[in-house]
Order: structure tokens, then C-alpha cells, then sequence
């Protein structure tokens, strides 16, 4: 649209922005809003009530004022995450660390995992150097873990912009690496794009791009860590649905769904 004080007859385009103009305003405006999230939610927020979802919605609104009420049956409260494209993770990564500081015997095991995958993604093609630094910090957590810190300090390492978003890039990471591994299966799944790598380059790694139920399966799959999500959309009835990724697994770790949001849930 040509500016109010452009003359009749005036090439537009002279009036409209140049491409890159216009990209740098898209991109502008896009940290505006990211600028705006951060200063209006935490990383990871406080214990709430679930009652607090119910004044999201109109209380006409059955469908959800009714799933409400069935996880309020199911869970006694929930966390939110800050909304900007990493909730995936850095909800599953906080809520699983958080239930190792009482499983002695998982955290073993988890660590054992957590030390070889570093191997694994360099014999992958990944940059050693870079992975070595994200997981030295992903490692440095785990063992803080291990020592049994007070949850607050957890809370404070993942609500660190830096140390949670180091966390956050490691769990991509594995995420990009197990689909890659494994690409023979999961480039079924895939349409847009011409291979899982490339899928990899744009969807998974890099930060802000949210997750679907493929990089769930990927991530779990491959730190074997049971995950029951709840799904709370208008599909069905008045009752949420779940699903547990990978199948046939223990949940460990309990997310809510919102479209395009996760949040962490606690029985």
C-alpha cells in the first residue's frame, strides 16, 4: 500500500520497503514479541492450581471449562513455561531432572546415557567442539542432579536465560541425532522436505522452532525416558486425551498441551 503523501501516479515501488527491508521489519517485529513474552512469563513459573486455566476460558465454554475439570481429577497442579518455541523441551528437560533429585537408580542410568551421546552425535557429522561445549554444561546439570540440590536450585539453572537455553540446545541436539540415526523409519513422516537432515537443519535444531509429535518420539526414544502428554483441545469430548511416547512406556514425565504450548503437570 503506497504511503498517504505519495503522488498519483507514484511507482509503488518506490512506496513499498525493499525485500530486505521488509525481512528486517519482519524480523524486528519478531523480537519485539519475543522481547515482550520474556518480560511478561518466566522460563519455567511457579506451582499454580489448575483452577487458574478455568479464567483462560469463558465459563460458557464447556468443552474446555469440562477439561479442565478432568485434569484438575487427575493432577494436583501444573508449572507454565515460557511460550517461545523451546517449551518442549525445556519443560521435559526441568520436569525429568526434577524427578531424578528421588530416583537414584534412573539417574544412574540416565547419566550413563547422557555421558555417551556426545559420541554419538559427533560420529554423526556434528561439530566436536560445539557439541563439546553444550554438553559439558547438559553434563554439569546432570551432575548437580546427582549431588541432590534443592529443587529451587534447579529451578534457578533452568530459569538462567543462558545455562537452560545450553540445556535447550542439547536436547535438540539429541533430538536431530536419534532422527538421523534412525531416518530410514522416520522419513515417512516427513513431506516438506527432501531428506530427514534437512528436515533436521530446519525444524529441530534450531532455536524457537516448536515440536511435534515427532521430535517427542526422537527425544524419548532416545534417552528412553517415558512421556504422557495431555492433550487439551476442543477434539472429543469433555475428557482430555493422552498418549505416552514412546509407547508401551512408564510415564516419568507429565505434560499439558495446548495448541502450539507445553506446560509441565504434576500428579
Amino acid at each position: 500500500m503506497a504511503e498517504a503523501n505519495s503522488k498519483p501516479g507514484e511507482s509503488l515501488d518506490k512506496a513499498l520497503p525493499s525485500g530486505v527491508e521488509y525481512d528486517e521489519a519482519i524480523m524486528a517485529q519478531q523480537d519485539r514479541i519475543q522481547q515482550e513474552i520474556a518480560e511478561t512469563s518466566q522460563l519455567i513459573g511457579d506451582h499454580e492450581d489448575l483452577l487458574l486455566l478455568s479464567n483462560e476460558y469463558s465459563e460458557e465454554d464447556n468443552v474446555y471449562q469440562g477439561k479442565i475439570k478432568d485434569l484438575r481429577s487427575k493432577y494436583k497442579c501444573f508449572r507454565r513455561t515460557r511460550g517461545d518455541g523451546n517449551c518442549f523441551y525445556r519443560a521435559f528437560g526441568f520436569s525429568y531432572l526434577e524427578r531424578l533429585l528421588d530416583d537414584r537408580k534412573d539417574l544412574e542410568r540416565f547419566k550413563e546415557v547422557a555421558a555417551k551421546s556426545k559420541d554419538m552425535l559427533v560420529s554423526l557429522g556434528f561439530p566436536a567442539f560445539t557439541v563439546e561445549d553444550f554438553h559439558d554444561t547438559f553434563m554439569e546439570v546432570v551432575e548437580k542432579v546427582e549431588r541432590q540440590i534443592p529443587v529451587e536450585d534447579l529451578l534457578a539453572t533452568f530459569r538462567d536465560q543462558g545455562l537452560s537455553d545450553y540445556l535447550v540446545v542439547y536436547l535438540r541436539l539429541l533430538t536431530s541425532g536419534y532422527l538421523q540415526q534412525n531416518q530410514d523409519f522416520f522419513v515417512n513422516f516427513i513431506e516438506t522436505y527432501a531428506s530427514v537432515k534437512e528436515f533436521c537443519g530446519h525444524e529441530v535444531e534450531p532455536m524457537a522452532r516448536e515440536s511435534d509429535h515427532i521430535h517427542i518420539i526422537a527425544l524419548t526414544s532416545c534417552l528412553n525416558v517415558g512421556v504422557r502428554v495431555e492433550y487439551m483441545d476442543r477434539a472429543g469430548s469433555e475428557e482430555v486425551n493422552h498418549h505416552d511416547f514412546p509407547e508401551g512406556t512408564e510415564p516419568k514425565v507429565f505434560l499439558l498441551y495446548r495448541p502450539g504450548h507445553y506446560d509441565i503437570l504434576y500428579k
